[in-house]
């Protein structure tokens, strides 16, 4: 079973940005895709973001198109998710887990539980 741990969210001014990582565990990066997810309140956790490790397919949604980048950190099982010029609309609870990546978005394996998550608040 995965595990997840996000971190490096916060508070941060519209415009500004924020580099989010995802410790992962209990499985082997390279034969699977992580992504990223969102969720503000009363609404359900929108895909945002994977990367397959296994097929190199990489999806960004349209409301973050140009301004996030998925990347893993060299030598180790992080994942980070780069967030450049933030809106308020970016505020949110971020999440990464073990997914299929598509071309059309990240499909949840749920296979292994959600993380604890990581808080993003853009002030305009």
């Amino acid at each position: 079973q995965g595990h997840f741990v996000e971190s490096g969210g916060g508070l941060v001014k519209s415009g500004g940005s924020l580099k989010l990582s995802c410790a992962t565990s209990g499985f082997t990066l390279d034969r699977y895709a992580i992504g990223w997810f969102r969720r503000t309140p009363g609404k359900q956790r929108e895909g945002i973001s994977c990367i397959s490790f296994a097929d190199g397919t990489v999806y960004y949604s349209d409301s973050v198109k140009g301004r996030f980048t998925n990347g893993r950190d060299h030598g180790n099982d992080t994942v980070y998710l780069q967030m450049n010029d933030l809106t308020f609309e970016d505020t949110a609870e971020y999440y990464c887990a073990r997914v299929a990546c598509f071309m059309t978005g990240p499909v949840h394996l749920n296979v292994d539980p959600w993380g604890q998550g990581t808080a993003v608040f853009v002030s305009s």
